[in-house]
């Protein structure tokens, strides 16, 4: 009878891939890696540091696992653990995942010195008075006048776009781009639906209708925003 692999070695552009079969158990998994690292002829001709991404398929394992499969790799001294991936995600993550894509609804207006902060999303009724500000991880959409602070994408995410009903803020940001000089814009170029957005390295302000030309990839809002 063919024995079943456990362990499959990939040469990548980037280095190893490792693939980790996910039904034996895992103290079988990980004799099989020592076995395969010590069987390959790869990593006994190469003297450079070889970079190894671990793939678990569909394994559940806790952290403590990861760091022994981690430096059982790295008794190897030229390889170095890179990615450890796996199909699955613990109830925590999915929690995390659902928080940061969920379009936070509220109806309020945000007056000078209050801070209204959510971790995905952001749609508020409401205006935001100049001295006040709204923060969230992804995007901004404001049903009503924005005249105080907006910083959208606060963990990174320069495709977050800020958009209100009308946009005379005192400052901008998009994740780490900040534009403070929106307050002096003309009151003829104010117009009624506008979005902001990064282009360029810079933070751009146009008409809501520009969006799905520059975000199509944008969450479609039954009905439109």
């Amino acid at each position: 009878m063919k024995k079943r692999q456990l362990v499959t070695i990939k040469g990548t552009k980037n280095g190893l891939s490792l693939h980790l079969n996910d039904y034996c158990s895992y103290d079988e998994l990980l004799r099989e890696i020592q076995v395969k690292l010590n069987e390959s002829s790869t990593l006994h001709n190469e003297k450079k540091d070889i970079k190894v991404t671990v793939e678990l398929g569909n394994r559940y394992v806790t952290e403590a696992q990861k760091e022994e499969i981690k430096l059982l790799i790295q008794e190897k001294q030229n390889l170095f653990v890179q990615d450890i991936n796996s199909n699955l995600v613990t109830k925590k993550e999915a929690e995390n995942w659902l928080k940061k894509n969920e379009v936070k609804s509220i109806t309020s207006i945000v007056r000078s010195g209050q801070i209204l902060e959510v971790p995905g999303d952001l749609l508020l009724i409401g205006d935001v008075n100049p001295g006040g500000k709204v923060i969230a991880g992804g995007n901004i959409y404001i049903m009503g006048q924005l005249k105080g602070i907006a910083h959208a994408g606060y963990n990174g995410d320069e495709k977050a776009i800020v958009a209100a009903s009308i946009m005379k803020p005192t400052q901008i940001r998009i994740s780490q781009y900040i534009d403070r000089d929106l307050v002096d814009r003309p009151t003829k170029a104010v117009r009624e639906m506008e979005c902001a957005y990064v282009n360029d390295q810079a933070i751009k302000i146009d008409r809501l209708q520009v969006l799905p030309h520059l975000r199509p990839n944008l969450v479609n809002m039954g009905g439109g925003i």
